[in-house]
């Protein structure tokens, strides 16, 4: 997918960023409207821009203009012959500001976002305590529900673009976010003990705590491919396909493996659980950390402007 960036600027600047986005071979078309923005005032220039060129787009706006406005959007094709083999040859390439803004949607603390983490824990009580295709089903479906990755992948954003504040809200939306899953977790083992539907044992003497608690080398590296694969594709804007890369980890199980443990009073399981939960989180926060460093290191080649 390509870029559309309404980009609305002083009038004293028209002229000459005009002539510098005019010049870029990623700039595929250029439409400029005098006087058109109300606010903030100004021109405003819609421009269809390739992938590959939309960061040198902002690099020029940004140091042109000291105020000025922008947007981004999906454009899902260009049709323009002259630029054929420029839009052919294009990259998949999210920009930092569009990630950092798909992050923060997902990680703000917010009714929704509570109430997403609190069903993902019930879900995944529910796989802790069966086994076979439901405990499957469970346990993708958690991982699918509950917004539990992108916390920590705003955490490796923040330090790779050096943002305080980045972090700062993603370590309150983990925190948060976790304590829900956790307490939620508790509390529905707790009811589905009491209303007689499953036993402790079912919990306790199920194969998967055993696996959480004591994992061998390849579930680790099964769990590092799926940080290395969300962050992928994060940095590739190709976010349709994130599921696959959460199934792979274990946040969901473990978490609630904590929370159920918690009900029983069983701090030894508990502790086994949140170790493994704080495993997977450092791999996502280490391993997307890596993706974006490189990419900012190789692609990017700038600070967000947000």
């Amino acid at each position: 997918m390509h870029r559309t960036m309404t980009i609305t600027v002083p009038a004293d600047r028209t002229h000459e960023l005009s002539r510098r986005l005019a010049e870029m071979d990623a700039v595929v078309s250029l439409t400029l409207s005098r006087g058109a923005s109300l606010k903030p005032p100004g021109d405003v220039f819609t421009a269809h821009v390739l992938n590959r060129g939309a960061d040198a787009v902002l690099k020029q706006v940004e140091e042109l203009c000291p105020h000025f406005s922008a947007t981004t959007s999906e454009l899902s094709a260009i049709l323009d012959p002259q630029a054929h083999d420029e839009v052919l040859a294009d990259v998949d390439e999210a920009l930092w500001e569009e990630i950092a803004a798909g992050l923060r949607h997902q990680i703000r603390v917010t009714s929704n976002f509570m109430a997403l983490m609190a069903l993902g824990g019930l879900l995944s009580t529910i796989g802790m305590v069966s086994g076979g295709t439901p405990q499957v089903l469970a346990f993708v479906a958690a991982s699918i529900v509950a917004p539990g990755f992108e916390p920590f992948a705003k955490v490796a954003l923040g330090l790779v673009v050096r943002q305080p504040k980045a972090l700062t809200m993603s370590l309150w939306s983990a925190a948060v976010g976790y304590a829900v899953f956790i307490a939620v977790a508790g509390l529905s083992f707790w009811g589905l003990r009491l209303l007689g539907v499953v036993e402790v044992t079912d919990f306790t003497g199920n194969p998967e705590l055993a696996r959480l608690a004591n994992p061998t080398a390849v579930e680790v590296l099964f769990s590092a491919c799926g940080a290395l694969a969300g962050a992928v594709v994060m940095a590739a804007y190709r976010e349709r396909v994130i599921a696959g890369a959460l199934v792979a980890l274990v946040l969901m199980p473990a978490a609630a493996t904590v929370g159920m443990a918690l009900s029983l009073a069983r701090w030894d399981l508990a502790w086994e659980g949140l170790e493994r939960l704080g495993l997977d989180a450092l791999l996502v926060v280490g391993l997307c950390a890596l993706v974006f460093g490189l990419k900012q290191r190789f692609v990017h080649r700038r600070r967000p402007l947000l």
